[in-house]
């Protein structure tokens, strides 16, 4: 049997994907947690875990020096795979080049559809019959690399960006573990 892939965990806030790949973890294992948000709700649980973290504010040294810091940080880890989990932060092409095929990112949205944010309420503003989320490789186009697995949601005709946002969210707590094991695997 071989050995888990090493995953970095990228997030902004609550983590709440970054909880659902670490406790769904089959083929991985999450070796780090880091964030653009020193104060994000992840972190905290994350430590709790024991697992490592890493916390740095890019408004305190500017992009490149910030982004510098998170690949030191990736690789002291010995990182061999990015998953961004609620990183609502653009990363450079540099970076993206750097890391190339081994960063993936769950998104809101049936890609290619409803790239980029307000996700659901566009969904919902075309008249749309089902949102979804998908879990794609990162390039340096935005939400454009090939798309590894998506869940289809139903939009109900009561539904409001954030009621449909819970539910595409329960979706992605499935999908985004299962396709993390499945891209590991290969």
């Amino acid at each position: 049997m071989r050995e888990p892939k090493r995953v970095g965990v990228l997030i902004s806030g609550r983590g709440s994907n970054m909880r659902a790949l670490v406790e769904r973890a089959q083929g991985y294992e999450v070796v780090v947690v880091a964030s653009d948000k020193p104060d994000a709700a992840g972190l905290a649980w994350a430590r709790e875990r024991g697992i490592p973290t890493f916390a740095l504010s890019p408004k305190e040294i500017g992009k490149p020096a910030y982004e510098a810091a998170l690949d030191r940080a990736l690789r002291e880890c010995e990182v061999e795979l990015i998953a961004l989990a609620g990183y609502m932060r653009l990363l450079s092409d540099e970076f993206v080049a750097n890391w190339r095929g081994r960063i993936v990112n769950i998104h809101p949205s049936l890609l290619p559809k409803y790239k980029g944010l307000h996700t659901h309420a566009r969904a919902i503003e075309a008249g749309d019959r089902q949102a979804g989320c998908s879990v794609h490789l990162v390039t340096e186009e935005l939400d454009g690399g090939e798309v590894l697995g998506r869940t289809e949601v139903p939009i109900l005709p009561e539904d409001t960006p954030d009621t449909l946002a819970e539910r595409v969210l329960a979706a992605e707590h499935e999908l985004y573990p299962r396709v993390l094991s499945e891209f590991v695997s290969r």
